[in-house]
């Protein structure tokens, strides 16, 4: 499971006006016309799929429950999906 506030760079506590902003940002810098990376196009849609969950509140709300019930259910494997997430960006710097 990919965690979209990963994705767009955002806390769960972002408001609606940050996700906006936030997508704006990712998609401006990976959108795969504008970045020749091989895995642009991935990230571009890994952020469009984030935009869509948390921009819509119903979305937003069922995609919070799950998040915290797979938190819950296994902490460990929860928390190494976030931590590997989370430094996934930065092992393709030089």
């Amino acid at each position: 499971m990919t965690d979209h506030y990963t994705s767009l760079g955002l806390s769960s506590a972002a408001t609606l006006a940050d996700v906006k902003k936030a997508f704006r940002q990712q998609a401006s810098f990976w959108h795969p016309d504008r970045n020749a990376a091989p895995e642009a196009a991935a990230r571009f849609r890994a952020v469009q799929e984030a935009y869509d969950v948390l921009s819509d509140a119903d979305k937003r709300q069922a995609y919070d429950d799950n998040r915290r019930r797979n938190l819950l259910d296994s902490p460990i494997d929860t928390a190494r999906e976030i931590w590997a997430a989370y430094f996934k960006p930065f092992n393709s710097l030089p």
